[in-house]
């Protein structure tokens, strides 16, 4: 695996690169407060068959931002960001896969730059995330006081109740990455997921799409991967049955159901 950093505003991007050199290029997204060892579960196995590129969100897992207050930020910066990796490694069009936040970063590139998309496999997300207000307290907690009051709470939220008990080193795993995660970076995030709103145009994309949800999922509802998968033309959908971090919760069913459909 080879580690990159490119220039991007005020900070960095950090990304990863491993796997097949002449396979089909795989850009995996994370959820918001999380990095791109997140996909570690999904990792030997998407290696045997893709050239993989993982990156971290802008102020999360090292990818560094100034010291400055949040700026402005949409989803559309996101996506401009994920455009900039797949550019610094000469990626014209690659599969896209992401979740949650991820997930919206990936519906917003097919939507608005369908020439960079294979196919697109959204998990655990939705085309929008009401109500405002909800990032609003988010964003004024992590600023006034950093990531530490959010990161059990999100964890109950992310995890059913028998997974936290049963693997508490995956548990702390994701734990760590909430507790790395920049308050800014975490802020922007939310300022671009308050103002997401892809659904009157799920009708436009075009690429071939799998939808994985989760059964038990409380921040993403599996009614809201449906909403994806009824708008979206000839789209599939997945249950599996897990919360919200269903690639972690559910490693291999989710595995078996992203490879499945990318090796279609």
């Amino acid at each position: 695996m080879l580690t990159h950093e490119i220039p991007r505003g005020d900070g960095c991007l950090r990304y990863a690169v491993s796997g097949r050199n002449h396979g089909s290029p795989l850009l995996l997204l994370h959820p918001l407060g999380a990095s791109l060892e997140v996909w570690q579960p999904q990792l030997a196995e998407l290696e045997l068959r893709f050239r993989v590129l993982r990156m971290a969100l802008r102020g999360h897992g090292g990818s560094a931002l100034g010291d400055g207050p949040p700026a402005p930020c949409s989803m559309a910066d996101l996506l401009d960001d994920a455009l900039a990796v797949l550019d610094a490694e000469g990626v014209a069009r690659a599969h896209w896969c992401g979740l949650s936040l991820g997930g919206a970063i990936a519906l917003q590139a097919a939507v608005t730059a369908p020439q960079r998309l294979r196919r697109l496999v959204l998990a655990d997300t939705a085309a929008d995330f009401p109500p405002r207000e909800r990032w609003d307290e988010r964003i004024a907690t992590v600023l006034s006081q950093g990531m530490e009051p959010l990161v059990e709470p999100v964890l109950q939220r992310w995890f059913t109740a028998p997974f936290l008990a049963a693997a508490p080193p995956e548990v702390g795993q994701v734990r760590e990455m909430l507790r790395a995660t920049r308050p800014r970076g975490y802020a922007e995030a939310c300022d671009a997921l308050r103002g997401f709103d892809l659904t009157a145009r799920l009708g436009e994309v075009r690429a071939p799409t799998l939808v994985i949800a989760g059964a038990q999922d409380v921040s993403t509802p599996p009614e809201r991967g449906e909403q994806l998968a009824d708008g979206i033309a000839g789209a599939e959908l997945s249950v599996l049955d897990a919360g919200h971090l269903a690639n972690v919760e559910q490693a291999a069913d989710f595995t078996a159901a992203l490879v499945g459909f990318l090796a279609d």
